[in-house]
């Protein structure tokens, strides 16, 4: 059974930065496409960054701010934000892809304060 864990998330000011992580236990999975999603108070669930197979997608919104990164052997995925702004605060979740099926973390509050 797939199991996605997320941390690092907490409480930063603006400007700062934070680091999340996501690890996923089950097996290897490789060269599977894994990401990051998030979403505010209201608003719909949001693309943020992307891995699948080397291959790095952002949104226009954090592109140049975030970088989204994997540990193959670690079954992990990492997303460090910079530069955070207010707009960032959201509860992040990270997913992963296996054939048709979407696995979701349980998602990690980011919250920055102005």
């Amino acid at each position: 059974q797939v199991q996605l864990v997320e941390s690092g998330g907490g409480l930063v000011q603006a400007g700062g930065s934070l680091r999340l992580s996501c690890a996923a236990s089950g097996r290897t999975f490789g060269g599977y496409t894994m990401g990051w999603f998030r979403q505010s108070p209201g608003k719909e669930r949001e693309f943020v960054a992307r891995w699948s197979g080397g291959r790095l997608d952002y949104s226009g919104s954090v592109k140049g701010r975030f970088t989204i990164s994997r540990d193959i052997a670690k079954n992990t995925v990492y997303l460090q934000m910079n530069s955070l702004k207010p707009e960032d605060t959201a509860v992040y979740y990270c997913y992963l892809i296996v054939g048709p099926t979407t696995y979701w973390g349980q998602g990690t509050q980011v919250t920055v304060s102005s």
